[in-house]
């Protein structure tokens, strides 16, 4: 064949060569956007080479025909691959977990995939997680056996309290030659309520049993008086006194035994949690107002167990929910449920509602406990003004929390320039705070001045002394 001839069929090959690449790209766009079946690593590399080969008939149109056997040979090489793609049906997907988790902790989750098919899969797994969780890990590449299933475990760790929705698991398959990838959802709606930390309301009451609350920060404290109300039997410790050892209960059962006291008369708390702008800081990587709600109900779960009636108030500009003072078990849910979905706002925090409300609602002596901050002179004169009101009708405990940043800022060795200014400033910030809760001890209110990350066990030991003196 002489060259002419070959150039003149080359000439006249060239547009079915640009055609048959053209028709090699619409069925793509067409798979993913009608059956979300995109191309894999297989079917890029296939058309690198379709690519290079058009590109070579800008130099030499006599390869024409070259260009248009391999457009045709990845056009049924794609098309036989497409047709060993699973559908819907071949993969099934099932969620395991527990409904309720604590914010920051992690929680468990177990996604179990079964291959329906009779052939290997080759399949990646991700759940629908929301934004405020971290999963770890948050993908699987998993290898399915036929008519196999497999159990994949991972760990959530949520962010933020709150009631968050998880509505299907995400599937990624693979075709036999990996010129192919299909995404498909299966719909498995599941429902995870986050509430502020439960896990050390466990440690606290494995703790108790075995008498090593001081492992949690939490003080053994003398008590004034004797209360004659028996509780409980235990083992004795060294720290007991022998005079209460029970000794039938300690012949029975082999084991010096002692009783355990509790208080004469049931007494009553009533939190009231600051939800405004003073709580809207960040410590540890939550916000302020988890970290006081973590410490209230710790605390509410304390005086539950010694019997006392525990209630709550949350309120910002307006008073959010108000669960009555009452005791028992179930006390313990209702609090739980009154907190779990309520987030601090920027507004200016109404002091005024909040203490008419508590005024309306709770007559009995109890020992009002506000959560909050201090920032500035405007909320530090409400918080001297309305708790000092309270003084005599009720006992009023101050907790305020610390900025751990104002204390580093301070605690620096020779400072000089900037820093030196910045230390100075520190320095007068926390003394003008001491001042403020020097002067509220000067009206009678009780006080815990402590960092939020570490709340917990100074107001259990502040509650524990307040009982064992008897100041309620």
């Amino acid at each position: 064949m002489s060259e002419l001839a070959v150039a003149e069929l080359a000439s006249t090959l060239l547009p079915y060569a640009w055609g048959a690449f053209a028709l090699l790209l619409l069925p793509l766009v067409a798979l993913a956007v009608g059956k979300q079946i995109y191309p894999d690593v297989g079917m890029l590399l296939a058309l690198c080479v379709a690519v290079v080969a058009s590109l070579l008939l800008l130099i030499r149109t006599e390869l024409a025909l070259l260009a248009i056997l391999v457009d045709v040979a990845i056009v049924l090489a794609g098309a036989v691959d497409l047709a060993s793609l699973p559908g819907r049906r071949a993969l099934r997907a099932e969620r395991s977990l527990q409904r309720v988790a604590s914010l920051g902790k992690p929680h468990e989750v177990a996604l179990t995939i079964s291959n329906q098919t009779q052939r290997v899969l080759r399949v990646g797994i991700r759940d629908d997680i929301p934004k405020a969780f971290e999963a770890q890990p948050d993908e699987f590449q998993v290898e399915l056996q036929p008519l196999s299933r497999v159990t994949l475990p991972y760990q959530l760790r949520a962010r933020r309290r709150g009631e968050f929705h998880l509505y299907a698991v995400y599937l990624r398959v693979i075709s036999r030659w990996r010129f192919w990838k299909r995404i498909f959802s299966v719909p498995l709606a599941d429902v995870i309520h986050v509430y502020p930390d439960m896990q050390q309301m466990s440690e606290y009451a494995l703790l108790a049993r075995t008498n090593r609350l001081s492992l949690m920060g939490v003080r053994r404290t003398r008590r004034i008086g004797q209360d004659n109300d028996f509780e409980r039997l235990r083992d004795y410790s060294r720290d007991d006194n022998y005079r209460h050892i029970d000794w039938r209960s300690t012949a029975r059962r082999q084991k010096l035994t002692v009783k355990d006291f509790q208080a004469s008369q049931s007494q009553q708390i009533v939190f009231l949690v600051d939800c405004g702008r003073m709580m809207t800081n960040e410590a540890d990587g939550l916000t302020l107002l988890d970290h006081a709600l973590n410490a209230m109900l710790m605390l509410g779960y304390v005086a539950l167990r010694q019997g006392d009636r525990v209630g709550l108030m949350t309120f910002s500009d307006h008073v959010h929910s108000f669960v009555p003072p009452r005791g028992g078990r179930r006390q313990m849910n209702h609090l739980l449920h009154a907190s779990f979905n309520r987030f601090p706002k920027i507004v200016e925090s109404r002091y005024d509602q909040a203490f008419l409300y508590l005024a309306s609602h709770c007559r009995k002596r109890s020992l009002v406990v506000l959560m909050t901050n201090v920032l500035d002179e405007v909320n530090a004169s409400q918080i001297h003004q309305y708790l000092g009101a309270l003084v005599g009708r009720h006992l009023p405990l101050a907790v305020l929390l610390r900025d751990r940043r104002l204390f580093e800022a301070v605690d620096v060795e020779q400072p000089q320039g900037s820093t030196l200014y910045r230390a100075a400033a520190a320095a007068q910030i926390l003394t003008w705070r001491r001042q403020v809760i020097t002067d509220l001890g000067h009206q009678g209110v009780l006080s815990v001045d402590a960092f939020p990350e570490d709340l917990t066990a100074p107001l259990i030991n502040e509650y524990l002394r307040i009982k064992a003196q008897h100041l309620l």
